[in-house]
């Protein structure tokens, strides 16, 4: 293993529509891998509202999408820890990340990944 740079990174994105958003996207040839630490979803509203998670077999939610969390509720102000460092996992070049709301602006998730170069 020839690790250069080890950066981490976070992302918060709120999710205003019931379209797929964008949570993390690596570029193709971008010489990195990230590994994906920890992905919660956090519900701002005062009713419970689905979440779904996909890893998208290419960057900038493009192909195809395959779901690690599929339509899970997460209740009223309350938060949903999807992956942790016991889960974590790597996206690979040319993949992303995508969230889905069941609810326009209820709920908001937070990514956090180390970008490895």
């Amino acid at each position: 293993v020839n690790v250069t740079v080890i950066n981490g990174n976070t992302s918060t994105t709120s999710l205003t529509t019931t379209a797929a958003t964008s949570v993390a996207s690596n570029a193709a040839s971008s010489s990195k891998v990230y590994k994906i630490d920890s992905i919660v979803v956090a519900n701002t509203s005062a009713s419970a509202a689905n979440i779904t998670i996909n890893v998208y077999s290419a960057a900038a939610l493009g192909g195809t999408a395959f779901p690690i969390a599929s339509t899970i509720s997460v209740p009223a102000f309350a938060s949903l820890i999807v992956t942790d460092k016991t889960t974590a996992f790597y996206l690979l070049e040319d993949k992303s990340i995508g969230a889905t709301a069941g609810t326009a602006t209820a709920l908001v998730v937070t990514a956090s990944w180390e970008e490895i170069t």
